[in-house]
This record gives structure tokens, C-alpha cells and sequence, in this order.
């Protein structure tokens, strides 16, 4: 945990002092036994969808731990990416969200393809909660306060057809696939809407949607990557 996520409803914990709050919950254990803090230490502390700060530790025990906290940074900015990701296998998809939030991704949709299996949209490890703790612990990670958008998109062909132009608009489109002729392009500064398939690809007739759509094909080259290495990769070529 690079910075400790307080929430809004945290800020009630001590009535008429909004910089003051007692954690009772995993991040009080985890300041405790992970972190072996004690009164006195400051902490990096950040309000969801709000600022970064500091706190220091007023009062700790076995328990819960009381902290007073000033908020005066924005958080850093979001990568200018929308990231297009075929359901992936659900034990790899809370990974796979989670990196993506780390590495500062501003909108993740989960788009359905003939090879995602039926039942990985009904796995608990793909629910709601689930991903939205995997976000949550990404923006720790990354220092961040900011959740990306998440959204689902179960039929894929009236996603590619009525939705996907839209959200091209003032953006540049790419596909990753793995026999795609083009090389990818380098150090991006636009918005841009990433397309990554599932293990095994998109299927021909999925690619040609997506390109009709307003997609460019590229490759990174002869190496086959499982999903979660290649959206990591992609990411860092593309913006880091």
C-alpha cells in the first residue's frame, strides 16, 4: 500500500473535525502489523476521487488507529486511454484490471468475443465488487485517487456497430492482434481507444468489425503474448 485510500464516509468518524478520522478495518491492521507504525509516523493519505496528503498517526492500538490529515495535491493524471478488453479468463481478470489501473488507464470496458466462454461473465470473480476492490487496490498501489470507469459490454456486435464510433470520436483507434502487418506506433500523447482480445485473438470476422469501426491493426511483433503480459506491455509501449 503506496498511499492509504480514506473514503468519503470515513470523514465522519469524528463529528465537526473533517481532518481527523478513526480506521477500525483492514487498513488499520495493515498500518499495524504491516506497515509497524506508531505514533507520531506520517503517512501518504489520499480521499477517493479527491486529493493527496499526509497524516500523522495520533492515537493507535490493537484495533483501530486515529489519524489527522491534510489534503492539498491532485492526484496524477490519468493516462488518456480507454482500454477495449475482451473478458479475460476470470482468474486472470482481477490481475489484469488491477495492472491496468496501476498503470494509469482512464476507462476499461469489458467487451464480450466468440472466444470468451459464456460463463466467465457470471463468475464471482468478475462481479462488481470484486473488480471494483481490484481498481481500488491499483489506485493504492499507483498513489492514485482517481478509479477508472468500468463498463461492460456483453453483445459484441451492436457494441462494435452503435457504440464503438462515438467513442472514437477525437480518438485515435487501435487494435492489438498478433498477425497484423504494422509495427505499433510509439510514445502516444492523443486519446486513444486500445483494443486487446482474448487468449487466442479476436476472430477474423471480429477484427474486420473493429477496423470497419475505425480501428488500426498492429502487431508487436512474432512473439505470442498471454493477455495479461500483453496489456501491460502495450500500455508501457504505447505511454510510458
Amino acid at each position: 500500500m503506496n498511499l492509504l485510500l480514506l473514503q468519503p464516509d470515513d470523514l465522519g468518524s469524528h463529528p465537526g473535525d473533517i481532518n481527523h478520522v478513526t480506521l477500525s478495518d483492514q487498513r488499520a491492521q495493515h498500518i499495524s502489523e504491516v506497515l509497524r507504525a506508531s505514533i507520531g509516523d506520517t503517512l501518504k493519505v489520499g480521499l477517493l476521487n479527491g486529493l493527496i496528503g499526509t497524516a500523522s498517526i495520533t492515537a493507535i492500538n490493537n484495533i483501530s488507529v486515529s489519524l489527522e490529515f491534510e489534503l492539498h495535491t491532485p492526484p496524477p493524471p490519468k493516462l488518456p486511454l480507454t482500454l477495449l478488453l475482451a473478458l479475460p479468463r476470470p482468474k486472470m481478470a482481477r490481475r489484469i484490471i488491477r495492472a491496468a489501473t496501476e498503470l494509469g488507464a482512464a476507462e476499461i470496458i469489458l467487451l464480450n468475443s466468440y472466444r470468451v466462454d459464456k460463463s466467465y461473465w457470471q463468475s464471482p470473480l468478475v462481479s462488481d465488487e470484486t473488480l471494483h476492490k481490484a481498481m481500488l487496490e491499483g489506485i493504492e498501489q499507483a498513489g492514485d485517487t482517481h478509479l477508472p470507469i468500468l463498463q461492460r459490454a456483453t453483445r459484441f456486435k451492436p457494441f462494435v456497430e452503435d457504440h464503438l464510433p462515438n467513442l472514437l470520436k477525437n480518438k485515435i483507434g487501435l487494435l492489438a492482434h498478433p498477425y497484423a502487418d504494422q509495427g505499433p506506433p510509439h510514445s502516444v500523447s492523443q486519446a486513444c481507444l486500445l483494443a486487446v482480445g482474448p487468449e487466442g485473438g479476436f476472430i477474423p470476422y471480429e477484427c474486420e468489425k473493429l477496423i470497419a469501426a475505425g480501428l488500426q491493426s498492429f502487431s508487436l511483433g512474432p512473439r505470442i503474448l498471454k493477455t495479461e503480459t500483453a496489456v501491460s506491455t502495450l500500455i508501457g509501449r504505447l505511454f510510458l
